[in-house]
């Protein structure tokens, strides 16, 4: 029996009030909520996400009171900001289920102060939260705590969803499901076959992350998970001075310059640069390009997008062109004249690094507005090109060791822990 208008208008507004309380109390979740749609669904039994939806199922939902709505709520964006949604395709289906569920609950009772009222469902009891060496969940990754669940064979899948992660232990209401069971997680699957969901979703949470950090930082309401406050941190510290790199490096379009006399900057260099007069320059045009190939760690990438962002930081708005990832293939590079408007797109192969893919794809696809240079941030691990290939565009490398020497263009070195 389908429901009426007016049963889906009095769920639809439980669910934006919801959103509401959780701005106001909660802000990094209610930001990120913002994005989410939402959906009443018979055909879900309790609550599920998709990556791009939360379904509520309208018996689950009328049974919830208002703060238990805003923890599921909760949960569910949580799945999704922590890519729980995208990651473990070839682990165990059920225990890795359990696994995010105590990484995402744990979460969010430690950023409501650990109190426990706050993640429990009056039919379902205390959610679990600890992984099974009695430490909390937030302290570790899904993958982490679904290790330490499989460490334990031979193992019960329905006791595996106990009330806080330890295998054994059940609701002490018999006839209650376990406390996992009502997060439906079948929508994951196949949700995001080209990575362009994810790559979207880092750059939600990352920007939700820094709305809430500038807040009055004793507002405790507004406090974050400790995997955004590790991501934030991550992102803030580029080690590189782009603007002694940039104004060393590329053509400036200056508002007010005079070729006579030349920089002396550039005396004994194949450069010519105006000297200028006023610092108020624009740098327009710049190639960034990302390695993302197998060699290239999680670490890596981000601090290779962390000196990009830091390089648009330092011009405060000022440096413009197009931010693209490689490995053995390419992603089409995107534009930006913002850290708010970049793509990040990666590639998903994580296979072998080719330089010439890039030279290749400027030479076909960007004769109408070629970069004025091109920056490649990598670990330098694989057979360069020949210089022509670049084609008279000045190239940057920056490298993430100290070992590799390119035969040819500028290098600058960045180091990741």
């Amino acid at each position: 029996m389908a429901l009426s208008d007016e049963k889906l208008k009095k769920y639809m507004k439980r669910l934006m009030m919801s959103r509401l309380r959780i701005l106001v109390n909660n802000g990094f979740y209610g930001l990120l909520l913002m994005h989410m749609i939402f959906s009443i669904d018979e055909s879900c039994d309790t609550a599920a996400t998709s990556g791009k939806r939360i379904y509520f199922g309208p018996e689950f939902l009328e049974n919830l009171s208002d703060p238990e709505i805003d923890f599921v709520m909760m949960h569910e964006i949580l799945h999704v900001a922590l890519q729980h949604c995208f990651r473990g395709t070839a682990l165990d289906h059920d225990l890795f289920n359990v696994a995010c569920d105590i990484v995402v609950n744990s979460n969010i009772l430690k950023s409501n102060g650990m109190d426990l009222s706050t993640i429990t469902l009056e039919k379902y009891g205390e959610a679990m939260h600890l992984a099974p060496d009695g430490s909390e969940g937030y302290e570790h990754t899904a993958e982490e705590v679904y290790e330490m669940l499989l460490s334990r064979k031979p193992y019960d899948k329905n006791a595996m969803a106990g009330l806080d992660g330890v295998p054994g232990k059940n609701p002490p209401d018999s006839k209650s499901k376990p406390s996992s069971m009502w997060d439906d997680h079948s929508r994951w699957e196949a949700v995001d076959e080209d990575g362009r969901l994810s790559d979207e979703w880092v750059q939600r949470t990352i920007r939700a992350a820094e709305a809430i950090s500038i807040r009055d930082p004793s507002n405790q309401r507004d406090s974050l998970p400790l995997f955004a406050v590790r991501l934030l941190g991550q992102l803030r510290n580029p080690q590189t001075d782009w603007r002694t790199i940039l104004d060393d490096f590329i053509q400036e379009e200056i508002v007010d310059y005079s070729f006579t006399p030349p920089d002396r900057r550039f005396e004994d260099s194949g450069f010519f640069l105006p000297d200028f007069n006023d610092k108020d320059e624009e740098v327009r045009d710049v190639l960034f390009m990302i390695d993302a190939s197998g060699s290239m760690s999680d670490d890596m990438v981000t601090a290779a997008f962390s000196e990009i962002k830091g390089a648009i930081d330092q011009y405060d708005g000022k440096l413009m062109g197009w931010l693209g990832f490689f490995d053995a293939g390419i992603v089409e590079p995107k534009p930006f004249e913002s850290v708010e408007s970049l793509k990040v797109i990666r590639p998903r192969g994580g296979g072998g690094t080719d330089f010439q893919v890039i030279f290749k794809y400027v030479k076909e696809f960007m004769q109408d507005r070629l970069p004025v240079s091109i920056i490649i941030l990598t670990d330098g691990y694989a057979p360069f090109p020949k210089e022509q290939e670049a084609m008279g565009i000045p190239v940057l490398w920056l490298l993430n060791n100290d070992t590799v020497e390119p035969p040819w263009g500028k290098v600058a070195r960045i180091v990741v822990d």
